[in-house]
């Protein structure tokens, strides 16, 4: 199997120059950034058939990096859509879409029927996440399958949170994208 493609996926307001999706990307030649008409004013359908056309358009297998509404973006897309050429994801700091803090200019998020993933998926929360306990991650990761890593005080694993390059995430990204991990799977 070739090297699978490396897409970002990144939230509302989109990843600024210092967050570590932009910083991983820079040092990531071939890789791939999933585009919106509106950053600030997501719309759910529009989102999913962004990341569709996106994944599609790529040749060979694709590896997801997402970060917040990014993360809540991949499950609704995969959900709804054949994703025969991802085989692997790391979600970070997905974002409860029912939570009291999740952005009301994020319209249609909420209207999501939990699926198992079809490919491997590492969730990464912090223990203090204004958008999403780590209760929330948990049962996350119970509906759609994958694996739990919770990396302790780290606010929503942003720019703001001062992570740079991000190390702790970089090994994380690493070791799931190594080539035993990675495999299309059938949902359970």
């Amino acid at each position: 199997m070739s090297d699978p493609t490396v897409v970002f996926v990144a939230g509302i307001g989109n990843s600024d120059p210092d967050h570590w999706q932009r910083l991983w990307h820079a040092r990531l030649p071939g890789s791939v950034w999933v585009e919106h008409r509106s950053w600030d004013d997501p719309v759910r359908d529009e989102w999913v058939r962004d990341l569709e056309e996106t994944v599609h358009g790529i040749d060979g297998p694709a590896f997801l990096v997402a970060h917040s509404l990014g993360c809540t973006l991949v499950l609704q897309w995969a959900a709804e859509h054949v994703a025969d050429g991802v085989v692997g994801a790391l979600l970070v700091a997905p974002p409860d879409v029912h939570g009291p803090v999740f952005p009301a200019r994020a319209v249609g998020f909420d209207r999501w029927v939990p699926a198992r993933l079809p490919f491997s998926t590492v969730v990464v929360v912090s223990d203090d996440d204004p958008y999403g306990s780590p209760a929330h991650a948990e049962e996350l990761v119970e509906l759609v399958g994958g694996e739990l890593v919770t990396v302790g005080s780290g606010g929503h694993l942003n720019a703001s949170s001062g992570l740079g390059d991000w190390s702790e995430g970089w090994s994380v990204f690493r070791e799931l994208r190594s080539a035993g991990r990675l495999r299309s799977r059938s949902p359970r």
